[in-house]
């Protein structure tokens, strides 16, 4: 059988669907969230914009599904290349970066302003896959030093990235880049007792910095954590009503929103906690005030079914190539799903990311879709076999 033309003749039609149920849902809290904007963004129309950006998405979608994704492994360095010359170009700050917030993560475009970080995300997944597949080739019975040796090529890979986004800075993507590499990590075929080792040394070195912040504080200040800003994330996490005016209010106001909304919500448009950034990071509570515990729980499933389409495609896949893609993309999104739920619930501190496919963002959003295309491509070039040969 010709593979573009069975690869036409796929789609996964579940995933296209639960997107579809995630636009409307993302009009329509958008849309609620406006009367809680500033009054310079009020005249601004962000649902549609939104929407324009999910046509835009689509177009991503089926540009992606037109390249067999084999061909991304071949070009998985140029790509890495591309994105780490965006990023140097933020750090050396040349004509056209933009500063938010301390933050210099931005380039400013015609169209708006543009996230290298975003883009290089799904680089990071191409590349790291082919590393995978690579070593896998080299070394079909690996030992216990090839395992080492494959850490080695991850680390190298993903440490200049993440340096680059330290110095931004952006804590919040350097945490998905580390998401993304421990995702794949996982299916490397690295031995088991190799990742709880590094589970155990991270554990432990956590425990080290918060044991030297208690006891050597003034050496704590003066080495580890310098910025004030980033000790005051934690400070509004850990104790919000204390700090209730200042690091702490952005949390305290999305309880104070979430809360509210009880089992089934005010019902629509009717917002009456005030949630800064409501529109883009903060979009969950403006869902669970007017739609209430029940309304949230649905977009919680939604996220299920799509990450759940996610790790089906990457079981599915009978090449190891596609299966990394797949298992990279899934990790990624349900990584920033959780930490954007858990922010505005306090379960973690407050970062800055998005909710996938809901939050208003050009950029990220044309991400995500790029990311799901990458998934499709690799679901419609899936051979399914049935009692029957290669030869057939």
């Amino acid at each position: 059988m010709d593979h573009d033309r069975f690869s036409q003749s796929k789609l996964d039609y579940h995933l296209l669907f639960v997107l579809f149920l995630m636009a409307v849902v993302s009009a329509i809290a958008i849309h609620s969230a406006e009367v809680l904007l500033p009054e310079k963004l009020q005249n601004v129309n962000f649902a549609a914009k939104q929407l324009q950006w999910y046509a835009i998405g689509a177009v991503v979608i089926a540009l992606t599904m037109i390249i067999d994704y084999d061909r991304l492994f071949q070009i998985a360095w140029y790509l890495y290349g591309f994105g780490m010359l965006l990023l140097l170009g933020l750090e050396l700050n040349v004509p056209g970066t933009v500063t938010v917030k301390g933050a210099t993560s931005w380039y400013s475009l015609p169209g708006g302003n543009f996230q290298p970080s975003e883009l290089m995300k799904i680089f990071m997944i191409i590349v790291l896959s082919r590393i995978i597949v690579n070593h896998r080739e080299k070394y079909p019975d690996p030992t216990v030093g090839d395992d080492f040796k494959l850490l080695g090529k991850i680390a190298a890979t993903v440490l200049p990235p993440l340096f680059l986004l330290a110095k931004q800075p952006d804590m919040g993507m350097s945490m998905v880049f580390v998401a993304i590499t421990a995702t794949l990590v996982l299916i490397s075929g690295i031995r088991w007792r190799i990742i709880f080792g590094i589970v155990f040394s991270g554990v432990a070195a956590v425990a080290t910095i918060v044991f030297i912040y208690f006891y050597f504080p003034d050496f704590f200040h003066q080495y580890i954590i310098k910025e004030d800003y980033q000790l005051n994330r934690f400070y509004g996490w850990l104790a919000p009503y204390e700090y209730s005016n200042e690091q702490g209010f952005q949390l305290v106001r999305s309880l104070m929103a979430i809360g509210s909304g009880e089992l089934y919500g005010k019902g629509l448009g009717n917002l009456q906690v005030y949630l800064p950034e409501a529109h883009t990071d903060f979009i969950f509570g403006v869902i669970a005030e007017q739609f209430g515990f029940v309304g949230s729980s649905i977009v919680v499933s939604l996220f299920f079914l799509l990450v759940y389409r996610l790790v089906h495609t990457a079981l599915e896949s009978n090449d190891l190539y596609g299966s990394c893609l797949c298992a990279g993309v899934a990790g990624m999104i349900t990584f920033q799903v959780f930490q954007n739920i858990g922010m505005t619930i306090g379960l973690l501190p407050i970062t800055g990311l998005p909710l996938p496919f809901i939050s208003y963002g050009g950029s990220s959003l044309a991400t995500y879709m790029l990311a799901i295309g990458l998934v499709l491509n690799v679901h419609s070039r899936t051979r399914k076999f049935m009692f029957a040969s290669d030869d057939e």
